[in-house]
């Protein structure tokens, strides 16, 4: 007998079968050909359909229980639908198997392309995300590509010094300066071209000229070589502005948006000069800041080593401290630059320290005020700053040699300070 492949198949007709005693498989099967036979006319003879082709190997799968046999009938068709129907029908006829009563019922007839086209629909959207996902990028990603390669290759050498730069120096007011060349390259890709590199740690003389033409802003690795970097850019060149890489961090591993983030805050040199004396004992950096107290400290003896010089500026020195405020009180036009400097800190929530001279040293937040006043223990005159002047800040004031404390309001009523409120001003 000719048998049909189960994936050439088009339905497939499941049956059950109760019998009224203990027969074989041959004998179901014998039964299915006997009693159809001559039912369905010549064309849809079993036989002859399966020796055809058309009907595919009946599979019969019986188990006795209690005396009874209990089974299904599976039977591959490739018959149209109307002819699969017919010969599922006729199955239905058999009463008698062997020498017992048999009940058979079809319970369905099974469209296997169903099932396939299922499984092809669904590979096909499999198929689909994948090349949606990874082989057809969208227009987005393509732009992005293209405009990175451009970027990239827009990368020079400026001045004789032949430093790595971005295409935009010459047009642009304000200049970065990072370190190297994969700095400049990773702040090109973000879409900077105002960047210049140093290309080391010694400062290059291209840099040094550019500084007096334009505003500077310094962008450094967040570790111990970038301050090492910012000294000898004081030293020799004209910086107005200083950002820094998270701690641990270098300009060239920073995203985007780590790269916006540190500019936007960075600082004045003259915060990044305090920060600088206030975690530093380089003589070369504090003095610049402490230039009045250096003039009051007495002189170290010839024999005291260089890195002991600076002693007298790490504790609280009561001379200093205990000189007297020349009658107390400030002038009108102290006042009125005290005044206009309260003026414009209000809303900054900043702090100015001011010399002998009304000139300021530096600016840093309120909230960093007393940490510096400690830090340079001496050599400012007065501090203007937007708050409230209460005991601790008095307090360090006093310790540092502050003769004048400038603030919005006071909840201090007695100090050793004279305290100004905007009030009085």
């Amino acid at each position: 007998m000719g048998k049909i492949s189960p994936v050439s198949s088009k339905y497939i007709v499941n049956a059950n079968i109760d019998i009224e005693g203990i027969v074989d498989r041959p004998d179901v099967i014998g039964a299915i050909f006997g009693q159809t036979e001559g039912l369905l006319g010549a064309d849809l003879e079993l036989r002859e359909l399966q020796r055809s082709g058309r009907i595919g190997r009946i599979e019969v799968n019986t188990e006795t229980r209690g005396g009874k046999t209990q089974g299904t009938i599976v039977i591959p068709s490739s018959l149209d639908k109307a002819e699969t129907a017919i010969v599922a029908a006729a199955l239905e006829i058999i009463q008698r198997i062997g020498p017992c009563n048999a009940k058979l019922k079809v319970q369905g007839i099974e469209d296997v392309r169903i099932s396939k086209r299922t499984f092809v629909v669904e590979r096909a959207k499999e198929l689909l995300r994948t090349m949606v996902d990874s082989v057809m990028p969208d227009s987005q990603e393509l732009a992005e590509e293209v405009s990175h390669a451009i970027r990239v290759m827009e990368i020079t050498e400026y001045g004789r010094d032949r430093c790595p730069a971005g295409p935009g120096i010459d047009e642009a007011e304000e200049v970065i300066v990072v370190e190297g060349r994969a700095d400049v390259l990773n702040m090109l890709k973000n879409g900077f071209k105002n960047v210049i590199a140093m290309n080391g740690t010694q400062v290059p003389q291209t840099i040094c000229d550019l500084s007096r033409k334009k505003d500077i802003v310094v962008f450094l690795d967040g570790d111990r070589g970038g301050n090492l970097i910012l000294k000898e850019l004081l030293n020799i060149a004209e910086i107005d502005f200083v950002a820094r890489a998270p701690d641990g961090k270098e300009v060239e591993e920073l995203a985007k948006k780590e790269l916006h983030k540190a500019l936007r805050s960075r600082i004045t040199i003259e915060q990044a000069k305090l920060e600088l004396a206030a975690n530093d004992t380089s003589q070369s950096i504090r003095r610049p800041m402490m230039r009045e107290t250096t003039a009051r400290v007495q002189p170290a003896p010839a024999r005291v080593m260089p890195q002991q010089r600076l002693q007298p500026l790490a504790r609280p020195v009561a001379a200093p401290v205990a000189v007297p405020v020349q009658g107390g009180k400030l002038n009108t036009e102290e006042k009125k630059r005290l005044g206009s400097m309260l003026e414009n800190l209000v809303g900054t929530r900043g702090a100015y320290l001011l010399d002998t001279k009304m000139n300021v040293l530096g600016k840093v937040p309120f909230t960093e005020l007393g940490s510096t006043l400690k830090s340079l223990n001496s050599g400012v005159y007065a501090v203007v700053f937007d708050g409230s002047a209460d005991k601790d800040i008095t307090d360090v004031a006093e310790k540092a040699g502050v003769k004048h404390v400038v603030a919005m309001d006071s909840k201090v009523k007695d100090a050793m300070v004279n305290i100004v409120t905007a009030a009085e001003l």
